[in-house]
């Protein structure tokens, strides 16, 4: 009966939630590390911005909730380690869960638990291993009250464009997200598909569930801003951005423009202004 008082602390008045994600160095990636080899700063700086969560790992959470006073970011605890990320997919493909992941999303005082659901092609078994994990997940997170937020990835082929990359097809998204729901997923974070203006087809699959969309890979910050200001008109409750807002050359100025967008509707005119502004 927890879950409510939960998400109260992840959403605003108005159902809105930006939350950063800085859990990238738990991939084993080179390439993921750029703009948090010193977490302790990385956190800092992104909480100072003040989003409404933060999205960590076991091993660095202390560092957002060992913070005095009340007003910081919820933490969201990844609760999943994978090794599909690289440029070549090793032989063997996993989504391994922490152990006793509610429990140690409770001594943290986490808002809520990320786990994984992986669509990758021709890969069925890391597809089941994925959907095993929530349904334990949903288990114990009912169990404790803790909100239980399920990440639907669509990838590509690694052979087409490397690893990590998103395949944005709305007819492979939709279904996605649509079991990460019937799974029991108390809040979605998802891609977006290849045509924003789609995206409420999505925001509908979801069935009242609120839809939080990834950022994905570095994106120039005019594409941002406009895809961000058209998914929340699309009906996205909000955005998970990590490498976007880390990897940026003003951390805490892209946070505040996404903000902005999030909880205030700005316009995209107006977010590129409050961001050069901030930066200048």
């Amino acid at each position: 009966m927890s879950v409510p008082f939960r998400l109260n602390r992840m959403f605003s008045e108005q159902g809105k939630c930006f939350d950063v994600a800085i859990d990238h160095g738990f991939f084993n990636e080179y390439t993921f590390l750029n703009g948090i080899e010193d977490m302790r700063l990385a956190i800092q700086t992104v909480v100072e911005a003040n989003p409404d969560c933060i999205q960590l790992t076991i091993g660095q959470a202390h560092f957002l909730q060992s913070i005095p006073g009340k007003q910081k970011p919820g933490l969201v605890l990844r609760a999943d380690a994978a090794n599909v990320y690289g440029p070549e997919l090793p032989s063997f493909l996993f989504s391994e869960t922490i152990n006793r992941t509610i429990e140690q999303a409770l001594r943290l005082d986490a808002v809520a638990v990320c786990v994984n659901l992986l669509l990758l092609p021709n890969q069925p078994e890391l597809h089941h291993q994925c959907v095993r994990n929530i349904s334990l997940l949903k288990t114990e997170a009912e169990k404790y009250g803790m909100t239980l937020m399920v990440e639907p990835l669509v990838m590509l082929p690694n052979e087409e464009k490397g690893g990590y990359m998103v395949d944005g097809d709305l007819r492979k998204i939709m279904p996605l997200v649509r079991q990460a729901v019937e799974l029991g997923a108390d809040v979605i974070k998802a891609d977006p598909c290849d045509d924003v203006r789609e995206y409420h087809r999505v925001i509908e699959v979801a069935s009242g569930v609120p839809v939080l969309v990834r950022g994905g890979g570095r994106a120039s910050d005019e594409e941002l801003v406009n895809r961000t200001v058209e998914l929340i008109k699309q009906g996205a409750s909000g955005i998970v951005y990590g490498r976007n807002v880390v990897q940026h050359p003003n951390p805490a100025a892209m946070t505040r423009a996404m903000m902005a967008i999030v909880h205030h509707n700005v316009t995209a005119e107006d977010a590129l202004s409050l961001l050069k502004g901030v930066s200048a």
